[in-house]
């Protein structure tokens, strides 16, 4: 299993922060391999499940994500499952910039067995330079003039 963790802060209220992380359709904006990401229905306990697509190095990966435990305001975490698997958390805290959003996964080497002790060290550089610039686009959006209310 590969674990990456990153935080940021944002100069936007906690909830605005949380509204727009909490729609699937904006995962797709601001995620650079991510070509998809659609709501397939909200759920009992107020989270979302939806359906992705990934594009790395050529590849498509496609599955679906369910919000496991969600907490507005404070955290979102993800299952996910498909062609890659593991649990995504996102955890939403008041900072003196506004909000701090950190990032925190684990996932399954995608890929043959025997093949993923050599990959392993490829997929965790890619996917922590994916999770860098997603918190930057975010970051960007968010702050930028005109961002979204929610």
């Amino acid at each position: 299993m590969l674990t990456v963790r990153e935080h940021i802060d944002i100069a936007a209220p906690v909830d605005r922060v949380f509204a727009f992380m909490d729609r699937p359709t904006h995962q797709a904006d601001i995620t650079p391999s991510l070509s998809d990401s659609t709501l397939l229905e909200r759920l009992p306990n107020g989270g979302c499940r939806a359906r992705y697509v990934y594009q790395i190095l050529g590849l498509s990966f496609s599955g679906e994500v369910r919000a496991t435990d969600y907490a507005p305001d404070e955290r979102i975490v993800w299952s996910m499952e498909g062609d890659l698997q593991g649990t995504i958390r996102w955890y939403f805290e008041p900072s003196d910039a506004g909000c701090r959003i950190t990032y925190a996964a684990t996932y399954q080497s995608p890929g043959p067995r025997l093949l993923r002790p050599l990959i392993r060290p490829l997929i965790r550089r890619y996917n922590e330079q994916e999770v860098s610039t997603l918190l930057h686009n975010l970051k960007k959006r968010l702050e930028s003039p005109g961002a979204p209310e929610r």
